[in-house]
């Protein structure tokens, strides 16, 4: 004979049908010290250049920066990270303008810690903006990627941020070994103590990164990325870089996409327990959510902070999203 139910613990709706109950059952609440805001700096220094397929976004130009972020930081912006976006370069094989004084992200480390001292400073390092072929690292004669050469360049770019201000080196390009190389020379030159090292750590070669390519001009100019990038269905390669980029010195781990890749996110988690742990929404998803939201499908303020409560259940602790200044907005609205 089947054992009736316990009738006291199959009766849920108690706990949560007053506002407060339901505040009780919930986990962490967003705080402006989640996110981080992924900024693209051009070299048209006087231009603001709108992004057609990530809406609400822009190139910014060097001059127009400390004027686009100084209300973000009032409303408790606390972290960037920033994209150069190079337009008046010769690009060459192997990104040679990637490290010059002059590049986008060098300049605006010097600008940004100069107008926001408070404000973490975070570096993409990759060098498929400054390639002429647009992949994220030296190729080979084949075609085929040279990742020693390539760690080789993404070390020396590393090296030049850390040097210019960044306080967070995030190498993007998924080469092998690129986080062990990194951190070697950020120990040899004696500032490992204060330039951490953030690694794209399950990057995944994505269909959601359309638009971030065309805000960087870094389609490939043939091929594509799947030999470097992680195959979609690759948790068990995911879970090996992980705990390889542990093993090489990484600070902080990141997945990349964010909702397509939620259980990554918590195997994450789960391998790496006292690990600070970042995902990436990426401009995919953020399209996808404004797009919904303007066709109606939701409202866009409870889709995003759907999806960011999404991220910290399955086990962040920071967040970057492009939608994060309509966050710190509703954050502050919701408080006051």
């Amino acid at each position: 004979m089947a054992q009736e139910p316990n009738r006291n613990t199959s009766l849920l709706h108690a706990g949560y049908h007053h506002p407060l109950h339901r505040t009780w059952q919930a986990g962490q609440p967003i705080t402006p010290n989640m996110l981080m805001y992924p900024i693209f700096v051009t070299d048209n220094d006087d231009v603001e250049e709108k992004i057609d397929t990530l809406p609400g976004q822009s190139r910014w130009g060097i001059n127009l920066l400390v004027d686009f972020l100084t209300p973000l930081v009032a409303n408790g912006l606390k972290s960037v990270i920033i994209f150069g976006v190079p337009v008046n370069i010769q690009k060459d094989a192997v990104g040679s303008a990637a490290d010059d004084s002059n590049t986008p992200t060098i300049r605006a480390l010097h600008v940004l810690r100069k107008a926001f001292p408070d404000l973490l400073l975070a570096c993409d390092v990759c060098l498929c903006p400054y390639t002429s072929h647009g992949h994220c690292g030296v190729l080979r004669d084949d075609g085929t990627i040279d990742n020693r050469a390539s760690v080789k360049r993404l070390v020396d770019i590393s090296m030049a941020y850390a040097r210019n201000g960044c306080q967070m080196i995030s190498p993007s390009d998924m080469m092998d070994g690129r986080i062990k190389g990194i951190k070697d020379a950020l120990i040899q030159e004696g500032i490992a103590h204060k330039v951490s090292l953030m690694s794209y750590s399950a990057k995944f070669a994505s269909n959601f990164y359309g638009p971030f390519r065309d805000a960087c001009h870094s389609t490939p100019g043939s091929g594509d990325r799947k030999c470097y990038q992680l195959p979609h269905q690759a948790r068990g390669l995911a879970r090996r870089a992980l705990v390889r980029d542990m093993g090489e010195g990484a600070d902080v781990l990141m997945v990349k996409p964010g909702t397509p890749y939620l259980d990554i996110l918590r195997d994450a988690r789960e391998i790496a327990p006292d690990y600070p742990l970042s995902v990436y929404q990426v401009s995919g998803e953020y399209a996808m959510i404004w797009h919904a939201a303007k066709a109606g499908v939701f409202d866009l303020k409870a889709g995003v902070m759907e999806s960011m409560d999404g991220f910290v259940r399955a086990g962040a602790n920071f967040i970057i999203t492009y939608y994060t200044p309509k966050i710190l907005e509703w954050i502050k609205d919701d408080r006051s």
